[in-house]
């Protein structure tokens, strides 16, 4: 929680550092769905917990704070009610549009039928004004051959993507997935990739990962950069901003309002070299260093 309303005020007038992807300025903080939509990572009992406390005001309570400090890029849009709803509310409370991103579930057989169906859905992801789209790790790593070097087979799913006048990226878990991109010329203008400090569901070791990022020839959004809740945020944060470039990104859900403006806070005393403005935890074994 930020230490103080002074404080407060000043995460809500600060504009957090941006970049580009391809013309679009994005905010170089992301903010994730995973914990408005119930994917913990931890139990099968913590993501019914999510789903059955979250609403589309708290929703709206959480996207506000980002955007009152410049975090205005949602990862993950997809067309869920409450979702949906409580991003709207958060544009209607702030003045200002939410950059969307869409990381959709396209089917990988080639038939005229599977096609059919990711126009559809990618229709879907259109129509909800979704700026960029990313085919989700499970649609786009089918298509890593490590035979060949190459993403063959992507690209048409990539054209649909352009022809509806979104930007298309590649959401990927395999660090592979930029190399060979980047090497066949393949029309993605970002990639994704999991980068914590703790290795959580990195295919590889952390040193080759940042290699790869620095490497890649187009901005990179790192997700899970708390390990799923396993890293402390000053931890996992001081890792992520402090090992990428300028041009990439740090991507992070929270469950309330008060994890957002301590998020922002954090990373921007990170980014600014600072000692970070928030409210420490109080317990007694701590009371003899007040």
């Amino acid at each position: 929680m930020v230490k103080d309303n002074e404080s407060s005020e000043r995460v809500s007038n600060m504009q957090f550092p941006r970049t580009t992807i391809e013309k679009l300025s994005v905010s170089r903080l992301m903010i994730g769905t995973n914990w408005f939509l119930g994917y913990s990572h931890t139990s099968k009992a913590k993501d019914r917990g999510i789903v059955e406390s979250m609403t589309a005001g708290r929703i709206a309570d959480i996207v506000e704070a980002f955007m009152k400090a410049g975090v205005d890029t949602l990862y993950g849009i997809r067309p869920d009610r409450i979702l949906v709803d409580g991003v709207s509310e958060a544009e209607q409370r702030t003045g200002r549009k939410c950059i969307t991103i869409g990381i959709p579930t396209l089917p990988v057989e080639d038939t005229a039928q599977s096609m059919g169906e990711a126009e559809r859905v990618l229709d879907e992801m259109a129509g909800l004004g979704t700026s960029l789209c990313m085919p989700h790790q499970c649609t786009t790593d089918a298509f890593v051959n490590r035979r060949t070097k190459s993403l063959a087979g992507i690209e048409p799913y990539l054209r649909m993507i352009r022809e509806r006048g979104m930007i298309p990226g590649l959401s990927t878990h395999m660090p592979e997935t930029p190399v060979y991109a980047d090497a066949t010329g393949v029309d993605a203008a970002t990639y994704v990739q999991i980068y914590n400090a703790a290795g959580f569901l990195m295919q590889i070791e952390i040193d080759w990962v940042q290699r790869m990022i620095w490497s890649a020839k187009k901005p990179v959004i790192t997700i899970k950069p708390l390990a799923a809740g396993r890293l402390p945020p000053l931890v996992g944060l001081g890792f992520a901003w402090s090992t990428i470039r300028d041009c990439d990104m740090v991507c992070i859900g929270t469950s309330t309002a008060h994890e957002a403006e301590e998020v922002v806070e954090l990373s921007l005393s990170i980014l600014e070299h600072r000692a970070p403005r928030v409210e420490l935890q109080k317990t007694r074994s701590k009371e003899s260093l007040v």
